[in-house]
């Protein structure tokens, strides 16, 4: 097969990259006005880093608030660290940008979801399904593909 440029990929990194930056501004100037975000990430990623009793509380996947109280934000190219107060209690989170599903900032209504497939062998399967199926896991496969899109706020709205 001949070879191709896999958009999907260049999308994902491009997206997650954004992300980055963005919490890179917060890190060294705050949040701006009503900006805030909710970040959903996957709790079972190997690099993610969070307590017991979270990640018990939490089994697959969790969400958090960046608005009003964080503390320690660092960003770096992998994921970023904060700490994150939970019922009066300040804990330390760390979240590898390959585990976030979600990163909304409805003050703009802007967000994105990154869905999790599972590969086929087939790589023409790759180019296939670009649609709004939301989030989900398929354990089949070898490894998951993820995919990006941008996600209109006012979808949800009534």
């Amino acid at each position: 097969m001949a070879r191709q440029i896999d958009y999907g990929n260049l999308m994902h990194r491009a997206l997650r990259g954004l992300i980055q930056e963005v919490l890179q501004d917060v890190a060294e100037h705050g949040l701006p006005g009503e900006h805030h975000f909710f970040i959903t990430f996957d709790t079972t990623h190997p690099g993610a880093k969070l307590a017991g009793w979270l990640r018990d509380r939490y089994p697959e996947e969790m969400t958090v608030v960046m608005q009003h109280w964080f503390e320690n934000l660092a960003v770096d190219d992998e994921g970023f660290a904060i700490t994150l107060n939970f019922g009066d209690m300040p804990e330390p989170l760390y979240i590898p940008f390959d585990a976030v599903r979600t990163f909304v900032d409805p003050s703009v209504e802007f967000g994105l979801r990154f869905e999790t497939q599972a590969s086929d062998d087939d790589e023409d399967d790759d180019e296939e399904d670009d649609g709004p199926d939301g989030p989900g896991e398929d354990d089949e496969g070898d490894a998951p593909r993820q995919d990006a899109e941008v996600v209109r706020l006012d979808t949800w709205r009534k």
